[in-house]
């Protein structure tokens, strides 16, 4: 490459901007290109990413809500998105709290956006804290070699306070349309599922495999035990794999989403560091300490 490009933007770069069109109104943006994937980065929502093409094709679930800057219920501004990180009071729907919580409302403080030939480094801060309260900093740094088909993300919650505090985090990845085809089939070394409902029971049976869209189906929600960190969506038809692997000491939980309905055709890898519904529990981050969660998302052809 040496000699062959003028600017490095020919080849990669990160651009930010702010939108300016309907329920998107105000969201700052990141845009990142590294020559091979191309990925949105929503500074208003805790870095989290909001879209992810490989090759040009779309590989995020994105819902018919779309990125917002709404903060009312979860069911009427969840905009799917590659990432939409949950947490660190809640997950899941518990009486009292937000649906998943509200880490993802958290606005990110953009310490470092650089793009070199080492490649793209993004790095935020999120503050929870509270008066007389909390102090929760949850560090978020995202990385991508130029030319390479994989991001990774790790992120370090810090207990500033003196005292030690609870805190719980579910990463909800979502991969829809063309990724997510019928005929498509997910790869993954399970031990033990267990089905969320008897709805997801009775379609046990096809659990890796990604039908066609079936309108007013009712989602599938399995916990599933892991042999290894690492979960992959196959699709032959469109000559891709989607492979999530993560930190399984922080974040030993997994479980697996599926909305196989018309218009909302969604699946969902979540590692989790706790189970759901009567299973939930927090987990622990001393005084002055910190621990540390990493994902890595890839996009291969086959």
């Amino acid at each position: 490459m040496e000699g062959k490009v003028s600017n490095t933007a020919q080849i990669a770069y990160v651009r930010r901007y702010t939108l300016t069109e309907g329920r998107e109104t105000g969201l700052k943006i990141i845009e990142v290109e590294n020559g091979r994937l191309r990925f949105l980065l929503n500074e208003s929502r805790a870095l989290d990413i909001a879209q992810l093409w490989h090759g040009g094709k779309n590989v995020s679930f994105i819902s018919k809500i779309g990125m917002n800057s709404d903060e009312s219920s979860f069911l009427n501004r969840f905009e799917g998105g590659m990432l939409y990180t949950c947490g660190l009071e809640s997950v899941g729907g518990r009486e009292g709290y937000e649906l998943h919580g509200t880490l993802h409302l958290t606005p990110a403080r953009v310490t470092k956006a650089e793009c070199t030939q080492q490649g793209i480094t993004i790095e935020a801060e999120m503050l929870c804290a509270q008066l007389f309260g909390k102090e929760l900093v949850l560090k978020r740094r995202i990385f991508t070699a130029l030319g390479s088909d994989t991001l990774e993300i790790t992120d370090t919650l810090e207990n500033r306070a003196y005292r030690d505090e609870q805190y719980c985090l579910l990463y909800h990845v979502n991969l829809g349309y063309p990724m997510l085809d019928e005929g498509a089939e997910i790869v993954a070394e399970e031990k033990k599922v267990f089905p969320r409902t008897e709805w997801a029971q009775a379609h046990l049976g096809e659990l890796k495999r990604i039908s066609a869209p079936v309108p007013n189906q009712f989602e599938m929600c399995y916990f599933v035990e892991m042999n290894k960190p690492r979960a992959s969506l196959v699709n032959k038809k469109l000559g891709k794999a989607f492979t999530l692997d993560w930190s399984q000491d922080t974040l030993p939980q997994f479980i697996l989403w599926k909305s196989m309905a018309h218009g909302d055709y969604a699946l969902g890898f979540e590692p989790a560091t706790t189970k759901l519904d009567g299973d939930f529990a927090y987990s622990c981050v001393k005084a002055q300490s910190s621990v540390s969660f990493s994902l890595k998302l890839s996009v291969n052809d086959l």
